[in-house]
């Protein structure tokens, strides 16, 4: 496996980071309940068996109870705050009742209050890493560089990242600012495939629509920043969901993945992380479950090695087409 452009940065991130959207029970203003806080600190401890020791989060996540349950693990486990890496996002805004939609906002205001209410739910005096968690069309990056020059000159952030931007978005954002930005987390996995797409789409008609603007990955490799996988054991689609009604080359791939796990003494959700993981990119998976029994059947994933041919095989599955 590549070595992670986050640990050339002297950053010591795991191959894996748990991702903690599923913290907190609903999408509700309900109050954090004892229950949700025990299956906080389950996860956690699932996740840091495997060797896993770099946590995603977004002032979004369950309204906010996610940080909220994080950082009441931390509170009862503080020993644990310095041997963890912590990321959160900012940036989007919620619907609210009344309203007809999410929107962005990646103002300097709204990155610096935004802030201040992540690190009060977590109870920590500083994030590791902050990505800007959408795409702002009505954002002035130089209100964008701004706000990260004060959070880094005051402490409450170390690293800077986005999330769901492409190649040309960050060399907007970086040409305003002094902060280098470390990590770009786009969805990627089995099922959306449209990073792989938009390469071999090149000086071809399009197959299908795809939603990787050209160049993305090649800048992020170029400048060193850090692929993030989010989504990329696609649902369980893969690794054991059923699937009921979906089409034939999904049904075809999961047999195929479960095929390759038999083979090689391991899980299917193992297979799939590796398949990413294989990629020369040195893609980081932000696994996304929280049940602790599917933390740990992602357990070597980074030790699994996949050949070129299986690679092809499981992509070209994926995809439902053959290549050009």
């Amino acid at each position: 496996m590549k070595t992670l452009p986050l640990n050339v940065r002297g950053i010591p991130a795991g191959r894996i980071v748990q991702g903690c959207m599923g913290l907190g029970g609903g999408w509700d203003r309900e109050p954090v309940t004892a229950e949700q806080i025990r299956e906080g600190h389950m996860a956690v401890e699932a996740a840091l068996s495997i060797g896993i020791n770099m946590f995603d989060l977004a002032d979004i996540y369950t309204r906010g109870k996610a940080e909220l349950v994080f950082g009441t693990v931390l509170k009862e486990r503080p020993e644990l705050r310095d041997k963890l890496i912590i990321q959160s996002k900012c940036g989007i805004k919620l619907q609210e009742p009344g309203e007809s939609s999410n929107t962005f906002d990646l103002s300097r205001e709204h990155i610096l209050s935004s802030v201040d209410g992540i690190l009060s739910r977590l109870g920590t005096p500083y994030l590791d890493i902050l990505l800007l968690h959408r795409p702002d069309p009505f954002m002035d990056p130089e209100e964008v560089g701004e706000a990260l020059r004060l959070l880094k000159e005051s402490g409450k952030v170390r690293h800077f990242g986005v999330s769901n931007m492409s190649g040309s978005q960050i060399r907007l954002l970086q040409a305003y600012s002094d902060e280098p930005l470390i990590i770009n987390q786009l969805e990627m996995n089995l099922e959306k495939t449209f990073w792989l797409d938009s390469m071999v789409s090149v000086n071809r008609p399009a197959w299908r629509e795809h939603g990787m603007p050209d160049g993305t990955i090649e800048h992020c490799r170029l400048e060193k920043i850090q692929l993030q996988a989010w989504g990329p054991l696609a649902q369980g689609k893969y690794t054991g969901r059923p699937l009921d009604g979906q089409p034939e080359h999904v049904i075809r791939t999961a047999a195929m993945v479960r095929s390759l796990a038999e083979d090689k003494g391991t899980t299917p959700e193992a297979v799939v992380l590796a398949w990413l993981m294989s990629h020369p990119a040195a893609i980081q998976p932000v696994i996304g479950t929280v049940n602790p029994q599917r933390i740990k059947a992602c357990e070597g994933a980074d030790k699994l090695e996949l050949t070129r041919k299986e690679w092809y095989d499981l992509y070209i599955s994926a995809r439902g087409t053959r290549l050009p």
